[in-house]
């Protein structure tokens, strides 16, 4: 063999640098070798992106979830909660889909009319005046009840709301002790250290610790959430005890004491931005599996989003607090999204389907 040009020296070494960077990045990011790059579950990739297909291809076989839901007994949460168990039904057994059991979580500490319809487990709400009026503070209590008592066959579980749509057939997204989740651009445990530091103090490590979620969507191995349920209660708890974090945090509270509670039991999860879509914001169902229509969506009659203020044409869940929405919504005018379109059609099939829609 001939000696190597010096040019193929150069680019031999520069290749080799640029590998050595980029393993020390993530070792720096992630905290270990071992939680990077391992044959036995580890995770060898930035997590926002998605899983890669050697990764993909090591299942044999279909790796089962349980869907779980918290719910209240609200008609605003009951209408809801029909709608996604309707496409649930619909989803479960098709091609791609590894959709196990379905129960929504009941924190009323009652049953209702809807037990014969919606397979529901019923656990006690917090102790009166607990919540200080957030009633979302209930869903952590809600998973220690259901974790601790029921019985449930699936390793994974699946932690959903009543307002998720599955728009296609959901494979488990989890990977191993790594459960996967959908990131929130509004959750910045980064921008809010100071805050964040009350809970999760430096000897844990950097905040970078701490995932951009909450506990919803997450796919995650029934024993990790068993353990991370407890102390997603206390900080949440916590949190809302605290003045200065009660205020910063506001409505997301319990979704940063989620990603803190996890973050504290050492558990990072795989990123997944094709989780979920969220209209108006996401234009698109293609290649995303749940619907999450949290936003009012406004638009004129010109197919223009007016967002902020009432449109001439609008689906917002909030305008059916006291009884369901009708059968039959008006689709919406030309030139709106088809997130939109496609959204406000499954509701008009679900409500179609349901016997008995109107009368909760």
């Amino acid at each position: 063999m001939g000696r190597a040009s010096p040019l193929l020296v150069i680019c031999l070494v520069l290749g080799s640098s640029f590998a050595t960077y980029n393993l020390v990045t993530m070792i720096i990011h992630y905290g270990s070798l071992e939680s990077v790059a391992t044959e036995d579950g580890g995770l060898f990739f930035d997590p926002i992106i998605e899983m890669p297909e050697h990764v993909k291809n090591r299942k044999t076989s279909k790796v089962p979830f349980h869907i779980a839901l918290t719910a209240t007994d609200a008609v605003y949460s009951k209408w809801q909660c029909r709608i996604m168990y309707y496409w649930y039904k619909k989803q479960r057994n098709l091609p791609g889909s590894e959709m196990g059991g379905f129960t929504r979580i009941l924190h009323s500490g009652k049953a209702d009319n809807l037990m014969d319809e919606i397979p529901t487990f019923v656990v006690n709400p917090l102790p009166r005046g607990l919540d200080r009026g957030y009633i979302v503070l209930n869903r952590p209590w809600a998973f220690v009840q259901w974790l601790h008592t029921a019985k449930i066959e699936e390793e994974y579980i699946l932690m959903a709301e009543p307002d998720h749509v599955f728009v296609r057939p959901l494979p488990n997204l989890a990977y191993g002790a790594h459960p996967a989740a959908f990131p929130f651009f509004y959750i910045k445990p980064e921008q809010n250290e100071k805050i964040v530091r009350k809970y999760y103090p430096e000897e844990k490590g950097p905040v970078t610790n701490i995932d951009p979620i909450g506990n919803s969507p997450v796919i995650i191995r029934k024993d990790l959430i068993s353990k991370i349920a407890p102390t997603w209660m206390n900080v949440s708890l916590e949190m809302k005890e605290d003045p200065e974090t009660d205020k910063e945090f506001g409505w997301v509270l319990e979704m940063y004491a989620y990603a803190i509670a996890s973050a504290l039991h050492g558990v990072k999860h795989i990123l997944r931005k094709d989780f979920m879509l969220q209209p108006p914001w996401d234009l698109e169902t293609y290649n995303k599996f749940i619907i999450h229509y949290t936003y009012g969506c406004d638009y004129s009659l010109k197919g223009e989003l007016t967002y902020g203020k009432i449109g001439e044409w609008r689906f917002d869940k909030r305008s059916h607090l006291a009884r369901p929405p009708p059968r039959d919504l008006p689709l919406p005018p030309p030139g709106v999204p088809e997130s939109v379109v496609t959204l406000v059609k499954m509701v008009n099939e679900a409500s179609a389907n349901i016997p008995n829609w109107e009368t909760l």
